[in-house]
C-alpha cells in the first residue's frame, strides 16, 4: 500500500495556467500543481497543503477572506480573485478614469470579502482640485482615503501607515490607474511593466497579466492584480445593503418593509438621496438577484438531470 505524503504549508504566491508558485515555511519558492480531487482551485493568497516531493497541491485551506466577482460574461459562476487579503487598496486615478459608480461596486466587493477597504486617489498631479472629489466620496463611505501621486515615492509610502507588519493588502482597480507605478515605488525598483494612459480618455493598457504577491521590506504583502474593465460583484443583498449605509439608514423609516424605493408611498428614501447613487443601488440589487435566481436554475436543472439518471424509466422519448 503507498504511503500517503507528507504534507507541508504554503502560500500561493502567483499562478499562470495551472501551474503555482509557493511560497514554503522554509521561505523558498517552489512551484506546485493542483490535484484533480481539489474542490475549488487554489487562488493567490491561499494558504495550501502540499507534498514537496512531487509539488502536488492537496488541499486549499480555509480562507479568512476572499475577493470575488462574477466571471465575465454570460458565466452564472464566481470567479475568486485572491484570498486571505486584509486591506483592499482601491486605486481610482484622479483623471479621465475616476467614477463614483465604479467605487461603489468595489466598496461592495470589499464588504463581501471581509476585507477592509481603503480609497487610494492616485494621479493628484493630474487634478486641480481634490475637494470635490473628497467631498462625494465622504457621502457614500467612512472609508479613510489617500491621495497622492504614484511617482512620489514618499507619497507612495504613506500605504503602509493603513496596514500592519505580516498583513496582507490588494491594488485592484481599473487599467491605468497606476497600480503597477506603485508596486515599482513600493518595492524599490521596476519590477512590474508600465506603460502610459491614451491622452484622449486617460485609458491605460493592462501591464499586469496575472496575479502576483510579493513581499515588501516594508514588512507586509501585496497582491498585484490586473485592472478589470468589468466588474460585477459576487455579493449577497446584505453586502449591497451594508455597501450603501446611507440608503439602509434611512430605509427604516419607509412605511412598508419591503420598500423598493422606486415610487412606493411613504418611502423615506426616494428624494434624499442622489438619484445617481439610488439607481446605482437598485442596478446592484437587481444583478444580486439576477445571478440568484441563475444559481437556482442551475442547482434545480442539475437536480432533474440526477433524478432522470437514477431513474431511467421517467427519461424516455415519449
Amino acid at each position: 500500500m503507498e504511503a500517503s505524503p507528507i504534507l507541508e504549508r504554503a502560500r500561493v504566491a502567483s499562478a499562470t495556467r495551472g501551474i503555482y508558485n509557493l511560497w514554503t515555511q522554509s521561505g523558498a519558492v517552489c512551484r506546485g500543481t493542483a490535484t484533480g480531487a481539489l474542490h475549488d482551485a487554489p487562488a493567490v493568497g491561499d494558504w495550501v497543503q502540499y507534498d514537496p516531493a512531487t509539488g502536488r497541491i492537496h488541499e486549499v485551506l480555509p480562507r479568512k477572506t476572499c475577493l470575488i466577482r462574477k466571471k465575465v460574461g454570460r458565466s452564472t459562476e464566481q470567479q475568486v480573485l485572491a484570498a486571505n487579503v486584509d486591506v483592499m487598496f482601491i486605486v481610482i486615478a484622479l483623471d479621465g478614469d475616476y467614477n463614483i459608480r465604479r467605487l461603489e461596486r468595489f466598496l461592495v466587493m470589499a464588504k463581501e470579502s471581509g476585507a477592509s477597504p481603503v480609497i487610494v486617489l492616485n494621479k493628484s498631479d493630474l487634478c486641480d482640485d481634490v475637494l470635490p472629489r473628497l467631498t462625494e466620496i465622504g457621502l457614500i463611505t467612512e472609508a479613510p482615503v489617500v491621495v497622492m501621486s504614484a511617482i512620489d515615492h514618499g507619497a507612495v509610502a504613506q500605504l503602509s501607515s493603513y496596514i500592519e507588519l505580516e498583513q496582507t493588502g490588494a491594488l485592484i482597480g481599473s487599467s491605468g490607474v497606476g497600480k503597477s507605478t506603485i508596486i515599482n515605488a513600493l518595492l524599490g525598483h521596476g519590477q512590474q511593466a508600465v506603460s502610459s494612459v491614451r491622452e484622449h480618455d486617460g485609458k491605460g493598457r493592462h501591464t499586469t497579466s496575472h496575479r502576483e504577491m510579493f513581499r515588501l521590506s516594508q514588512g507586509w504583502i501585496l497582491i498585484d492584480m490586473p485592472g478589470m474593465r468589468e466588474l460585477e460583484p459576487w455579493s449577497s443583498a446584505e453586502s449591497v445593503n451594508n455597501a450603501f449605509g446611507d440608503i439602509e439608514a434611512l430605509a427604516k423609516d419607509c412605511r412598508f418593509r419591503d420598500c423598493s424605493h422606486h415610487d412606493e408611498p411613504g418611502c423615506a428614501v426616494a428624494g434624499k438621496i442622489d438619484p445617481g447613487r439610488l439607481t446605482s443601488f437598485h442596478k446592484l440589487v437587481g444583478e444580486m438577484d439576477e445571478q440568484a435566481r441563475k444559481r437556482r436554475d442551475r442547482v434545480g436543472c442539475r437536480a432533474v438531470r440526477q433524478i432522470l439518471k437514477s431513474n431511467p424509466k421517467h427519461n424516455t422519448d415519449g
